[in-house]
């Protein structure tokens, strides 16, 4: 692999006050447990506003100071002595806190990505991000399908989402991947938007479950068209023979 830096992609618009910004994001690591001494090895953020992906992502690799367990390994395919060429936590901390800024952090088992980044925090004296901050998309989706399978690959196929690129976890990758989820959980991929469509365009009428029907008839019959004359004449200068 190729060294690499933080790297951002960020959309030149800026938002109104009112809109909601939320940031997905996802880590790599070196193990399980940031008390045992493992350490971010890769960050990924993709940016949503009001639930729409604004293409803004956010990504770095990071020097863990420490080698790779091959458990991990097996996972993202990161190896030592590529992330020894990468930036420590400390050198990317300012440009990563200014990308997520104080917006919502959506995150698939958000208890485990948020220990090991207020980890990396704590150890350059800055504060932790709150886990009231986070949606964890793992708990939406047990509480949405009880007893069925929450894992990022299992939602991935409930909802059609096309996992073909993901050979290995990657940071970046696996925050794409998501984001579609998460839009998916909180009413589907564009919201609103699909209704207003299906408006525009009679040809998908028959997709929402109308059936089309031909015009009914709408001429009087004989005795409704006698009903009607003998109602006119009975009134002063009508309308009708105007």
């Amino acid at each position: 692999m190729a060294a690499a830096s933080a790297a951002a992609n960020l959309p030149q618009a800026k938002y109104p006050v009112t809109a909601m910004r939320e940031i997905v994001l996802d880590t790599e690591t070196t193990g399980l447990e940031p008390a045992a001494g493992h350490r971010v090895v890769e960050i990924g953020c993709v940016e949503l506003v009001n639930h729409v992906p604004t293409g803004g992502t956010w990504q770095t690799y990071l020097n863990p100071e420490r080698d790779m367990p091959t458990a991990a390994f097996e996972i993202h395919g990161l190896t030592t002595e590529f992330l020894a060429a990468q930036p420590r936590f400390a050198e990317i901390a300012d440009k990563f806190l200014e990308f997520v800024g104080d917006d919502k952090l959506v995150i698939h088992n958000a208890g485990f990505d948020l220990a090991f980044i207020n980890a990396e925090l704590g150890r350059i004296g800055s504060p932790e991000i709150p886990p009231a901050r986070a949606v964890d998309t793992l708990g939406l989706a047990r509480r949405k399908y009880p007893g069925a399978p929450a894992s990022l690959d299992a939602l991935c196929r409930r909802f059609d989402i096309d996992t073909s690129s993901r050979a290995r976890h990657g940071a970046l990758l696996d925050a794409r991947l998501l984001a579609q989820v998460y839009l998916e959980l909180v009413g589907g991929r564009q919201p609103g938007l699909g209704l207003a469509t299906a408006a525009a365009d009679p040809s998908t009428a028959g997709d929402q479950g109308t059936v089309a029907r031909p015009p009914r008839p709408h001429a009087p019959t004989r005795d409704e068209a006698v009903a009607h004359a003998a109602f006119v004449d009975s009134l002063t200068d009508p309308i009708w023979r105007q």
